[in-house]
């Protein structure tokens, strides 16, 4: 739907309502990896508060910067280490 502006002289004018972008597939795909972190995020601070969550959040940053692993895969004999605590 068009949108109808009156200017300061009382001229009536029709302008073109916003056109929505098409995303890129990598577009979509940081979306989506965004929308993991906010759940992530939200989990981490009901269950552990917000200083946990940030904390987490600037280690993990600092890692990243640095190039180390943010997460160890093996745990000496080859077998993959699961990355979730039991509760």
């Amino acid at each position: 739907m068009a949108k109808i502006e009156i200017n300061a002289a009382g001229n009536v004018a029709k302008t073109a309502p916003p056109q929505q972008l098409e995303l890129s597939e990598e577009e979509r795909s940081k979306d989506a990896f965004f929308v993991q972190v906010a759940e992530i995020a939200e989990a981490m601070i009901a269950r552990h508060g917000k200083d946990f969550a940030i904390g987490t959040f600037v280690l993990s940053a600092k890692f990243i910067a640095e190039g180390k692993p943010l997460i160890n895969r093996t745990n000496g004999g080859g077998e993959t280490v699961s990355t979730v605590k039991p509760v």
